[in-house]
């Protein structure tokens, strides 16, 4: 039986070092001449969607205004510039490559991604970390504005581009927010939770995640959870 891991990104896999909240203000700025849009508006685990949304509601500007469709371009090439830049905790988390490495080598499990980024987002960030070509494909927030409609997506996906049909039960979600661990239970899944991001190892058990980690860098630890240790 084929495990379907499913990774989040910003906090789980790797941290920008604030590359892609940069890369929003500027493109929104650009685009609508609103200055600091997005601030006190959450982004850790909502799509980019949802928080290109909520900011254009925060400042007035109807859902279906022209522009709206342009920002996700001009993000994009903002976010190219931004990525070479340094920040804080930039970088791949602690353990993920090795843990990379350890699940791509076996024959029982595959990868893909789960995340809000937009499927161009995504690509830029984990290329420039080298770590895109651990993933065959995923769901992306292009895909559903809620998170909670990504696993769907996600597993469809898999069936697309791989071949496999796999079930909810035998998926796990990995992420860094109490909405990764909402987004599986919603799709009936399981779910790891990792403090690396914007929350504690407290809040992540409080969410409900089915293990709790405080970083990936045990491997055995983490297989042992995935249900696929030898």
């Amino acid at each position: 039986m084929t495990t379907l891991v499913l990774f989040d990104i910003d906090g789980t896999l790797v941290l920008t070092g604030g590359a892609g909240g940069r890369a929003m203000t500027s493109a929104f700025f650009d685009v609508f001449a609103v200055d600091d849009a997005f601030r006190g508006i959450p982004m850790p685990g909502r799509t980019d969607a949802w928080i290109l949304a909520d900011a254009a509601a925060a400042h007035g500007i109807a859902a279906d205004a022209p522009a709206i469709a342009r920002f996700q371009d001009v993000y994009l090439q903002h976010l190219a510039i931004e990525l070479v830049k340094p920040g804080p905790r930039k970088g791949v988390m602690p353990g993920v490559r090795d843990l990379l490495d350890a699940l791509s080598a076996r024959d029982d499990v595959y990868l893909a991604l789960l995340t809000g980024n937009y499927e161009a987002a995504a690509r830029l960030k984990l290329e420039y970390f080298d770590l895109w070509r651990y993933f065959a494909c995923g769901a992306f927030g292009d895909a559903a504005p809620d998170r909670n409609g990504l696993l769907p997506k996600a597993l469809a996906r898999v069936t697309s581009c791989g071949g496999l049909t796999i079930s909810p039960e035998h998926t796990i979600v990995i992420g860094d927010t109490p909405l990764d661990v909402a987004c599986a239970a919603a799709g009936g899944a399981r779910s790891i939770a990792v403090a690396t991001g914007s929350h504690d190892v407290e809040a992540l058990r409080a969410s409900g995640a089915d293990f709790v980690f405080n970083d990936l860098s045990d491997t055995n630890e983490v297989m042992r959870a995935l249900r696929i240790a030898d």
